[in-house]
């Protein structure tokens, strides 16, 4: 057993964890906090990894070694720790209670050091499940369900990011199952498999820079455009929305108060919409709505879940909206819908007798 030796059966994983501490290093758009997490992914990939190659090795031994029973308990511990990580990295608002599950079986695999609750091993080096051996399997069990339950829960991501988490969620539950049917050993399937999903979730994040506007989450002007034309044969509805009375609140209040109502109005907005309508900030306080393949009623149910929403805030935006017609562009049915709008934004001025121009 060498180091070398290490490296060379461990290349490919550990590229792409250099690849990764590289990147996350000069890292400028991710919070901190997301920075830490996936570092910390990392660095217990790369300590399963080495724990579970010098385990290996000790098990090819003729003669039992008293670390490998260490290292077993440091592998059957690390596991559900790196899933519980990885639940966090893709569901950020996870509760901390998560690490319960993995903490009980960390408990259980070191007290089985002494005790063989968990493993045990004979003089002759050979492994044994003790009477709670199948525990940390379950734990790692829960936790994949628990990631499923979620994705599937959170039904109203957009297509490209079910697609992503799907995928995730796909390869972390296969990398734990297709060892049980093969000889080559649980390490490698494990750590290569987790590192490329956390590897592409980045780029998915780092991607998403690009879509999405920076102080409302949304999608952005750009990324308007860019469905326009994309979905422009699903698309049967345009809905804009436009805030009343920011200048007011940028002029009294400043601007920090201004962004403030337009981030409470964005999340208005996007939690009103549904699955198959998708929310845009196109200007300063200017949003639009591509609703695909909605009706008329469809459309009037999300104005009044938006007029509901934002009566909970200090704030209020005019709506106008324009269903599909033959012949007629979505950029169409964008002025058609900005005109109903406009309308509305007068009633509201005239009726609560304030100036726009102050």
């Amino acid at each position: 057993m060498t180091i070398l030796n290490y490296v060379s059966e461990n290349w490919g994983f550990l590229v792409l964890l250099l690849g990764m501490a590289t990147v996350l290093y000069s890292d400028t758009y991710l919070e901190k906090r997301m920075i830490l997490r996936i570092a910390q992914t990392s660095v217990m990939l790369f300590a399963y990894s080495v724990s579970s190659y010098i385990e290996t090795y000790l098990g090819n031994q003729t003669e039992l070694s008293p670390f490998r029973s260490v290292l077993s308990a440091v592998d059957y511990a690390l596991v559900p720790f790196i899933l519980v990580s990885v639940i966090m990295i893709m569901y950020p608002m996870q509760r901390l209670y998560l690490y319960i599950p993995a903490l009980m079986n960390a408990v259980l695999s070191f007290i089985s050091i002494p005790t063989g609750i968990v493993f045990r091993f004979a003089q002759e080096n050979t492994f044994g499940r003790g009477p709670l051996g199948f525990i940390p399997f379950f734990i790692n069990a829960l936790y994949l369900v628990y990631l499923i339950i979620n994705l599937f829960y959170h039904n109203r991501f957009m297509k490209e990011e079910f697609f992503i988490m799907l995928y995730m969620s796909a390869t972390a539950v296969t990398c734990l199952i297709i060892p049980l049917f093969s000889s080559s050993g649980n390490t490698m399937w494990f750590t290569i498999t987790i590192a490329i999903d956390i590897l592409l979730y980045y780029v998915f994040l780092l991607q998403q820079f690009s879509k999405r506007d920076p102080l409302t989450g949304l999608l952005n002007r750009q990324t308007y455009y860019s469905d326009s034309e994309k979905y422009a044969n699903d698309i049967s509805a345009v809905i804009t929305l436009d805030m009343n009375g920011l200048k007011k609140i940028n002029d009294n209040e400043g601007h920090v108060a201004g962004d403030t109502a337009l981030k409470t109005l964005a999340k208005c907005f996007w939690k009103a919409s549904q699955h198959n309508q998708r929310v845009y900030r196109i200007g300063g306080d200017e949003f639009v709505i591509l609703g695909k393949n909605m009706t008329e009623d469809d459309v009037r149910a999300l104005i009044e879940r938006i007029r509901k929403e934002t009566s909970a805030t200090p704030y209020h935006c005019s709506i106008g909206f324009a269903m599909k017609q033959k012949g007629k562009s979505i950029e169409q049915l964008y002025i058609l819908a900005d005109e109903m709008l406009y309308a509305e934004k007068q009633r509201y001025y005239a009726e609560s007798g304030i100036d726009r121009r102050k």
